[in-house]
């Protein structure tokens, strides 16, 4: 369900959506970006959403009901954020098809900048073993997944640049005339995200 409409002489919120594996560099460099922006804009994290919900011993079946309802959850929070008239960089991982339909379908597609952050995969692994926080083989495993829907407002690259140098390049598009049609529109208006679970 969409969400509302701003009241009058309201604004909506702009959405810099940083898509990329786990140990890209998406916190990094929404940390930089954010520090670069005049206006003030909110840091919202999956990461910090998961963080908040107690851990239970639970068995696959029902977990896999849990994290759906909480990355559902996190994207009706981000929409009504925006709906609010905040502007948002949004640290995500595109790694299921439903998920990237979920945000096309709650999102005002115009509002989304949508980030490919790419690195290389023998880096992740790299940064994977260092951060010992996250299961051995994660990033592996969303690699061929997170930006399979391909299609982009602007590309960087963490395993060649700084996150500085990242938010520089995000920022600098900031500062553009808004991309007519986003990638959020372009998905939407083409059925992106319509197959699979």
């Amino acid at each position: 369900m969409p969400a509302s409409e701003p009241g009058p002489g309201e604004a909506r919120g702009r959405i810099v959506f940083l898509n990329g594996t786990s140990s890209a560099g998406k916190s990094s460099i929404a940390g930089e970006l954010v520090r670069l922006l005049d206006a003030p804009w909110f840091v919202m994290s999956a990461d910090a959403f998961h963080a908040m919900r107690s851990a239970p011993a639970m068995g696959p079946d029902r977990l896999e009901g849990v994290l759906r309802r909480t990355w559902s959850g996190f994207h009706r929070a981000v929409a009504g954020m925006a709906a609010a008239g905040n502007d948002l960089v949004v640290d995500h991982v595109l790694s299921e098809p439903w998920r990237l339909r979920d945000c096309l379908d709650v999102f005002v597609p115009e509002n989304v900048v949508l980030v490919e952050v790419r690195c290389p995969l023998p880096e992740l692994e790299r940064r994977e073993r260092l951060r010992g926080d996250r299961p051995a083989g994660l990033a592996a495993r969303q690699f061929s997944r997170v930006h399979a829907h391909g299609d982009y407002d602007v590309v960087v690259d963490s395993g060649e640049r700084s996150p500085q140098e990242c938010a520089r390049e995000i920022a600098a598009f900031l500062r553009l005339p808004p991309a007519d049609p986003t990638a959020f529109a372009r998905m939407k208006a083409g059925g992106a995200g319509e197959r699979g679970a």
